[in-house]
């Protein structure tokens, strides 16, 4: 999700992991991660709870200032970042990654307030858990921010104008919603559906969205 696309995302711990499986893509598939948070007893077993579930840790960080060149040096699938670090807030960080269409960015807080909920959400951030969390919360959240930041890296292959891209997104967004709510699919399933749409009928994923909810498109 790039520059302030994430206007329509519901970010919740409950959501299906099927989200993160674009076309051709396994369930089996390795999710390389970058930690960022300032206190080591959390990032300690936040690294742990990851390597554990079969992730690939592959940086830590404990400072905000020094999070983007670690992220753009080592290329993760997942940035997992405190919104409280010094050096740099994670809001900062969470917009420079997503404006480099650097990695998904899942934001940790230990705050539930709905200001700062929607300052990350605008900043980039594709899913976020309130610490302390569980473990049955955090895997979820991976997987959901890590299929949309591939949705919507190919929405951005799609479209290349900021405001169509913005205006793209609303659209694809409600056609999913009404996908999810006709027809029982997870998020994942309907993307995918307006995706092989466009596909097969050489068309953007724009125009199938338009068709799925004028009601011509059926899946």
């Amino acid at each position: 999700m790039s520059e302030g696309e994430s206007s329509d995302v519901n970010m919740s711990e409950g959501e299906s992991s099927d989200v993160t499986m674009s076309e051709g893509e396994s369930s089996d598939v390795t999710i390389t991660v970058v930690v960022a948070e300032d206190e080591g007893i959390i990032r300690l077993d936040l690294v742990e709870t990851l390597r554990e579930e079969g992730y690939i840790v592959i940086g830590e960080c404990d400072r905000g200032d020094i999070v983007l060149d670690t992220v753009r040096a080592l290329r993760p699938d997942v940035l997992i970042c405190d919104i409280k670090m010094p050096g740099l807030d994670g809001i900062s960080v969470a917009k420079m990654v997503t404006d480099e269409a650097l990695c998904a960015v899942l934001m940790l807080t230990a705050y539930s307030q709905r200001e700062l909920i929607e300052q990350a959400r605008d900043a980039g951030a594709l899913a976020y858990l309130v610490k302390p969390f569980q473990r049955r919360e955090l895997i979820p959240s991976i997987e959901i921010a890590r299929g949309r930041f591939l949705q919507t890296q190919a929405l951005r292959a799609e479209v290349t104008d900021l405001t169509e891209r913005l205006e793209a997104r609303k659209v694809i967004d409600r056609a999913k919603a009404l996908l999810i709510n006709e027809h029982g699919m997870t998020e994942g399933d309907a993307f995918r559906v307006i995706q092989r749409g466009a596909m097969d009928g050489r068309r953007s994923m724009r125009a199938i969205a338009d068709l799925v909810l004028s009601g011509e498109f059926q899946p």
